[in-house]
């Protein structure tokens, strides 16, 4: 997995970077050399490691921003001695949010869950027919998939929202399994982008989204598996 920081202290960077173990990990004391690499070389990354506060240049915010428009699938993750942040890490559809001082235990679950979420991207393909044409969207960018009078809405990272035709058991059928999961009679969502588990409610990608109790213990579980994979 080829990963950056981009952390002005140099202290917590080298940290993060013994933290990754055996990864490829590239270091940016500012926001400038990162944007400039991915410009100017066409350097490309699996994961971006981000410190939202940094003094002598854009925040980690605006940098994500940045990002999402020359690298539309980034995989994101901020770090940040504040938690005031979730809210926009959220909007951003940050894969985790780290607090400083950062503990390892926690890099290891986030490399885990970025790991299977990019096996998963790159080996499987949602395959859908859309407005007369066939769409491939790879699993790692649907969030959810709800269904009403049997039209299909597939919620995306990005924000788009592709729709057809189609009963959600026969597509649950093709798709369900340790990525997506049914958790109600009109919801399928992707397990890897679910940010919280609340009661019998899933947060993802900002939404709230339905538990029924046929489905609780079985999403209750594979929450938690995902919660604790990467964890000694």
């Amino acid at each position: 997995m080829r990963i950056a920081i981009c952390d002005d202290c140099m202290k917590d960077a080298v940290l993060l970077k013994r933290f990754l173990g055996g990864h490829e990990a590239s270091v940016y004391l500012d926001t400038a050399s990162l944007l400039a690499d991915m410009k100017d070389k066409n350097i490309k990354f699996d994961l971006y490691l981000l410190d939202i506060f940094m003094e002598k240049s854009m925040d980690g915010i605006e940098l994500a921003k940045r990002l999402r428009k020359i690298q539309e699938e980034a995989v994101i993750c901020f770090v940040s001695t504040s938690n005031d942040f979730y809210r926009e890490a959220y909007d951003l559809y940050a894969v985790q949010y780290l607090l400083k001082p950062v503990q390892e235990a926690e890099v290891k679950k986030l490399l885990a869950r970025v790991a299977r979420s990019l096996m998963a991207g790159r080996q499987q393909k949602l395959s859908i027919q859309s407005r007369g044409r066939t769409e491939s969207i790879p699993y790692v960018k649907v969030l959810y998939v709800s269904s009403r009078e049997h039209t299909l809405s597939i919620f995306c990272t990005d924000g788009a929202v592709l729709e057809c035709k189609g009963k959600l058991g026969e597509l649950a059928a093709q798709v369900c399994g340790d990525t997506f999961l049914r958790c109600h009679q009109s919801f399928i969502v992707n397990m890897n982008h679910v940010e919280n588990l609340i009661g019998t409610d899933l947060i993802v990608g900002g939404a709230l989204i339905p538990v029924s109790r046929r489905y609780i213990s079985e999403v209750k579980r594979r929450y938690q598996e995902i919660l604790f994979e990467g964890v000694d």
